[in-house]
């Protein structure tokens, strides 16, 4: 692999995106609408998020939440090489509901890294399921295969938490504008349309808000335009419309923000499902 490559692979599986990358980027802080666990290779990388500033490096298992803020940087500025495999939410919350008879509860990835054996084993193989595209496979054995990888996979890397809902945790203006900024991203909202709809002035909204999320509401605004962005990518959206459907100003503004969060271009993800 290159010492800067982020490959975006086909995968056999709706739902789930794969990753292979060997690269120095340093990713700005940014959150992801589905749950992501991987694997570093080689090397080692730095981050902080919501569960604390950690570091990782070959054989450790990395984890993300739905809506959980990151960053992540090189240890000593030289490159990491990582796999990644990102799931639709409902995905997870199959797998963990198996666990529990259907009657789970609320789950997290309750650490950002993991020294674990028997996850790497279960994330190793998942992986190469979903990556491996032979045409010649028994689609009913296969499918079975990952379900239990599924299964185990969730069994090995999730605990059992009841998460309050974040309408409780936030206060209620500060709530309310950080859902008008979920329900339209793409929407040409402006700093007093939240603070009108917080209750709140200009200065108390970007103060509570930054520390209610971690964002300022522009920033949170733009990594929100990402992902409606990517979701519309994925979806074979043209470019150019996904930019100004997600809320960019054109094309060149999505591709600055993929960037800064990804380390890739749209350009690159729309290649890579016209794959599949």
């Amino acid at each position: 692999m290159n010492t800067e490559n982020i490959a975006l692979l086909p995968t056999s599986r709706p739902g789930t995106e794969a990753v292979a990358a060997c690269s120095a980027h340093h990713f700005a802080r940014h959150s992801h609408d589905v749950y992501g666990i991987g694997m570093i290779d080689r090397g080692g990388q730095k981050s902080a998020s919501g569960r604390g500033m950690v570091e990782a490096g070959p054989g450790t298992i990395i984890t993300v939440n739905p809506g959980e803020i990151h960053d992540g940087t090189p240890i000593a500025g030289e490159p990491r090489q990582w796999r990644i495999v990102y799931f639709q939410p409902d995905i997870i919350r199959a797998a963990i509901n198996s666990l529990f008879d259907g009657t789970a509860p609320e789950h997290e990835f309750t650490s950002p890294v993991f020294q674990r054996t028997h996850l790497a084993q279960y994330f190793n193989e998942i992986f190469h399921h979903i990556t491996s595209l032979d045409s010649g496979y028994d689609e009913t054995k296969s499918r079975m295969e990952y379900d239990e990888l599924l299964i185990m996979l969730a069994r090995a890397s999730l605990e059992k938490t009841q998460q309050p809902h974040e309408s409780t945790l936030i206060a209620p203006g500060i709530f309310k504008a950080k859902q008008q900024i979920d329900d339209a991203p793409g929407a040409p909202l402006q700093l007093d349309d939240l603070a009108h709809t917080s209750g709140l002035g200009k200065y108390q909204l970007i103060r509570n808000f930054s520390r209610a999320t971690g964002y300022t509401p522009h920033a949170y605004l733009v990594q929100r335009r990402a992902l409606l962005a990517r979701q519309l990518i994925l979806q074979k959206t043209p470019l150019a419309e996904a930019a100004i459907t997600a809320g960019f100003s054109d094309q060149s503004h999505m591709t600055r923000q993929f960037m800064r969060f990804y380390g890739y271009s749209p350009g690159k993800l729309a290649r890579s499902i016209g794959k599949g």
